[in-house]
C-alpha cells in the first residue's frame, strides 16, 4: 500500500501543549515514530526499550513512551517510538486506537465503519 502525509498533533504528557506536524502514514509501521528531539521538547520520557526491525532487516533497540496524539480532532494517549532521526510516521497502533483505516486510493484516513459501507 502507498503512503501519504497526514497532519497530526503531538501533545505533552499532560495534554496541555501540542505541536502540529505532518506524519507519513506508515502502512507497514506498527507504532507512531517521532523524533526524540520533538518528544523530549514536549517533556515525553521513555518508559522502556523495544526491538524494532528496519526495512533493511536490521534490528535495533529504540526507546518508547506514551503521550497525547490528536488526529482529525480526536485525542488519545498512544505509544510512540523515539527516533534518533527526523522521522514522522503515523503507525497502525495509533490508527486503530482512533478507529481509523487507510484509504490508499483516496490517500486519506477513514473511520473503520466507513470501510464497511
Amino acid at each position: 500500500m502507498g503512503t501519504f502525509l497526514q497532519p497530526i498533533e503531538i501533545g505533552d504528557p499532560q495534554g496541555q501543549r501540542y505541536e502540529r506536524v505532518e506524519a507519513l502514514v506508515g502502512t507497514r509501521a506498527s507504532y507512531t515514530v517521532l523524533p526524540a528531539s520533538l518528544l523530549s521538547g514536549l517533556g515525553v520520557k521513555p518508559i522502556a526499550q523495544r526491538p524494532f526491525e528496519l526495512s533493511d532487516g536490521k534490528i535495533i533497540n529504540l526507546p518508547i513512551g506514551q503521550t497525547w496524539i490528536r488526529v482529525d480532532g480526536e485525542s488519545g494517549i498512544r505509544i510512540v517510538v523515539f527516533s534518533p532521526e527526523e522521522v514522522y510516521i503515523l503507525g497502525a497502533e495509533t490508527l486503530s486506537g482512533f478507529l481509523l483505516e487507510v484509504d490508499p486510493l483516496g490517500k486519506r484516513l477513514v473511520p473503520v465503519e466507513g470501510l464497511l459501507m
